[in-house]
């Protein structure tokens, strides 16, 4: 693994994406042919956070990936008000206990790993591996790699429709998180606040295809309104620290 990060961090954030999505998709098949949700995932989940998180520390690359507090004036980043009004979204249609005790547990934990893994897998090694070359194709393939990888949700049974409009809104969500990072230098903010929109899914009420859509638009704008204004309002040094 060092050797391959040392050789090309690009396809070694390529093979990341490849484990995550295999790994993750045969724990969700699995589970559900046990008869539990997310029995194999949670632990597999738990498994991997914990290996990233071992890993990049022990290499020294927390700093690099995001793993800390960053500079962060806190009011030129609207108090993350946008990120709280994202995690937000799944009580939009009223609150419900979707699963067993058990299963709502394992399904928790199995989304906040997801969080996590995300944001260092597409945010942290992929970003970073192609921000060497060009900054603005850097957020475009990782925004919308990370959207269009959502597609794997057709695969594991979820409809069509839904799928599409999470698509096009989680590319608008990827590069939020993007700017983030570029601008603070911490992923901590998109850790958490993708974690607990993943984690609060099990919890979500009543779906129907209006508010999809009108989920769908609402985190579209926001994230792209976001985003924009972390542009254009913070500017960064060579470094990627904070001017303030």
């Amino acid at each position: 693994m060092d050797k391959l990060y040392q050789k090309n961090e690009l396809t070694f954030a390529i093979i990341w994406i490849v484990i995550y999505v295999v790994a993750m998709s045969l724990a969700d098949m699995f589970s559900a042919m046990i008869g539990i949700e997310k029995v194999l995932t949670a632990p597999i989940a738990i498994g991997i956070s914990v290996f990233l998180i071992v890993w990049i520390i022990k290499k020294g690359l927390g700093e690099k990936y995001g793993l800390t507090k960053g500079k962060i004036d806190i009011v030129r980043y609207l108090f993350f008000i946008p990120l709280i009004l994202m995690v937000s979204v799944n009580f939009w249609g009223g609150v419900a206990l979707n699963f067993s005790p058990l299963e709502t547990v394992l399904f928790v934990i199995s989304m906040l790993g997801v969080g996590f893994m995300e944001e260092i897998i597409f945010r942290g090694f992929l970003f970073k591996a192609l921000l060497k070359d060009n900054l603005k194709m850097a957020i475009i393939i990782s925004s919308v790699t990370f959207g269009i990888g959502h597609v794997i949700n057709l695969i594991n049974g979820a409809d069509l429709v839904p799928t599409l409009l999470q698509i096009c809104y989680a590319i608008a969500g990827g590069f939020m998180f993007t700017i983030i990072f570029y601008k603070s230098g911490t992923l901590i903010p998109c850790i958490v606040a993708h974690s607990l929109i993943n984690a609060t899914s099990a919890f979500e009420g009543q779906t129907s295809l209006t508010l999809n859509i009108i989920t769908a638009v609402v985190l579209t704008v926001v994230s792209v309104g976001y985003a924009i204004w972390l542009w254009k309002g913070i500017k960064t040094d060579d470094n990627q620290n904070i001017k303030v």
